[in-house]
């Protein structure tokens, strides 16, 4: 009985032709997982966050590179210095070829950098006569590390990983909020659909008792308060349907277009309940303390601060940088010369850069680092704690959830019953106009209370998959496909 009350009131087709689409709730949130404006979005930022961290990887690989000058000519008066350490002006009318080979290697135990070179370089000279001179470096190795006392490669190694792995959980959750918009949206057109099937009822109903409320006034049975009450109501009823359609006609445009379907002519099926399940509180805030990002985002930020704290405290003490290079030359007015009898070149610079007295710079920078520190850590503390909280009360919400969408369905059942009595004592004279009226508004608030209570059900439903990213149902973590880009 229950059933089919319900679904006399609540399963509705918007337009009664072949070209509407039916969709369940299941199959529109599979639909907004792949094609909707939000899927594209989440997709868009794991992207980012995908191509941020093979960039990371990729940046600690030895890289190699070639640059060449082919060539450099210039014809001019230019001002060198000669071996007396004067400065004289010369005719030049020369062109430099040149290529360099180098390999580099980042040290991330260190925070420096290994490089390795070959350069090869031609001069030649014009005017009266030509000529012709080369350089070769054939091979060079050279060390480069900015500060002693700061490595950014180190944690650099601890926050990119993180920042990954964020990612990778946030298109989870996106997906899961792609699944609560979507229900959103579903129950914002299905509400709608009711609301129009009712209102047309309702006018349907009242032009019935109109006509035998007007014969009743002819022959004197009932004061012509009563028949004014009906065309009130009557009336009202014509406005229910128009506004109705308007708002019907807006909301299946909100769900075709977030959808992407080519048509706005959507027919939609009341979502049945899921089967029971129970939801411990330790077990749903566990797994969101092991699934959720926020708990990976909460070191992330916390080792930036850090980061930075200990670049301040890096820069303001003692500055050391340290440049080391050793490699073989050779140079030769013949190409053929070049590959032999080479030369040693080798240098290394020690840059030391001590603090005296900077009007205490360096102590306000590093204590603002350090109340940077405190704020983040401080922060992500309480940012924690609403964080268990909103799972702890939504989960002990959740257990109650069933016990009001149950209330609301046998709310509905009675209310539907009291119209249908209330109505044919109207028919027969024993009740008056008002009270079914107020039946009416009964049975129509009943109906609404029904769906907004199956409405936060299923709300409630994906919110706590969202908050947990877990399947309580399959009693398994929410993941995704593998998503692989070229």
């Amino acid at each position: 009985m229950q059933k089919q009350l319900f679904f006399i009131f609540l399963f509705v087709t918007i337009i009664g032709n072949s070209q509407s689409q039916k969709i369940k709730l299941t199959e529109a949130i599979k639909i907004a997982q792949k094609k909707s404006p939000q899927y594209v979005r989440a997709l868009n930022t794991y992207q980012a966050g995908y191509w941020r961290y093979r960039n990371y990887v990729a940046d600690f690989l030895p890289q190699l590179s070639l640059r060449a000058t082919l060539p450099e000519y210039s014809n001019s008066i230019r001002r060198i210095t000669n071996d007396e350490g004067q400065d004289i002006f010369v005719q030049q009318n020369q062109s430099i070829i040149d290529a360099t080979l180098s390999l580099q290697q980042k040290v991330p135990y260190t925070g420096g950098a290994f490089a390795i070179n070959s350069r090869l370089e031609r001069v030649d000279r014009f005017g009266d006569s030509r000529n012709t001179n080369y350089s070769l470096i054939p091979f060079s190795i050279s060390y480069f590390q900015n500060s002693l006392f700061y490595n950014p490669y180190k944690w650099d190694r601890q926050i990119e990983p993180l920042r990954y792995e964020e990612s990778k959980r946030t298109i989870i959750e996106n997906m899961e909020e792609i699944s609560l918009t979507t229900c959103l949206r579903y129950f914002g057109l299905l509400k709608a659909q009711v609301s129009l099937d009712i209102a047309k009822k309702n006018l349907s109903n009242q032009d019935t008792l109109l006509q035998i409320t007007k014969g009743r006034y002819k022959i004197g049975k009932i004061a012509e308060n009563e028949l004014l009450q009906i065309e009130l109501s009557h009336l009202s009823s014509k406005n229910n349907v128009t506004t109705n359609t308007i708002l019907l006609k807006k909301t299946s445009q909100d769900l075709a277009r977030f959808l992407e379907l080519d048509t706005e002519a959507i027919e939609l099926e009341v979502p049945e309940r899921l089967s029971d399940f129970a939801v411990d509180i330790d077990k749903a805030l566990q797994e969101a303390e092991t699934n959720r990002k926020s708990v990976i985002e909460f070191r992330r930020r916390r080792l930036e601060a850090e980061k930075r704290l200990a670049e301040v405290k890096g820069s303001n003490r003692l500055e050391l940088d340290v440049r080391a290079n050793f490699g073989l030359n050779r140079r030769a007015d013949e190409y053929s010369a070049l590959f032999q009898d080479y030369d040693q070149q080798q240098n290394i610079s020690l840059s030391v850069g001590i603090p005296i007295f900077d009007w205490g710079v360096s102590k306000s920078r590093r204590k603002m680092a350090e109340a940077d520190l405190s704020l983040v850590e401080n922060t992500i503390e309480q940012e924690k704690q609403a964080f268990e909280q909103e799972i702890f009360l939504h989960t002990l919400n959740w257990s109650s959830q069933r016990d009001f969408l149950a209330t609301a369905e046998k709310a509905q059942e009675i209310a539907l019953k009291r119209y249908e009595i209330t109505k044919k004592r109207y028919v027969l004279g024993k009740i008056t106009i008002t009270d079914l009226n107020i039946a009416q508004q009964e049975k129509d608030k009943a109906v609404f209370d029904y769906l907004n209570s199956l409405q936060k059900f299923w709300v409630d439903y994906y919110t706590l998959r969202r908050l947990t990213l877990y399947d309580f149902i399959e009693d398994e973590k929410i993941t995704i496909e593998d998503i692989v880009f070229d």
